[in-house]
């Protein structure tokens, strides 16, 4: 299993509407990529807190998604990566960072 993690830094003046990702751009996002067989899972974070207490957190936000290959989520992704990277200025000015992962361990 591969975990995609897209990370969204926490930029002084950085722009993000969570009410817009978490109530309609992450919805459809997953409406789109869970209809490909490899997808297993997403999980969508806001930070709150840093390494230390009262610090800021290094990411304003974070979304994972679980498929079983990274060929799986190209899949799954590249037919709508026009609409869905096209919604990003809806909800963000950030440039997110995009991490691909094995997962070794999950329980």
């Amino acid at each position: 299993m591969v975990k995609i993690s897209i990370l969204y830094p926490n930029t002084p003046g950085a722009r993000f509407d969570f009410a817009y990702y978490a109530d309609t751009h992450m919805p459809r996002s997953i409406e789109l990529l869970s209809a490909h067989p490899g997808f297993k899972g997403v999980s969508v974070e806001r930070g709150v807190g840093g390494a230390t207490p009262g610090s800021a957190p290094a990411y304003l936000a974070m979304c994972h998604f679980h498929f079983s290959t990274a060929d799986d989520f190209l899949q799954a992704f590249m037919p709508h990566a026009p609409e869905l990277q096209g919604d990003m200025p809806n909800y963000t000015d950030i440039e997110p960072i995009v991490q691909i992962n094995e997962v070794l361990i999950s329980r």
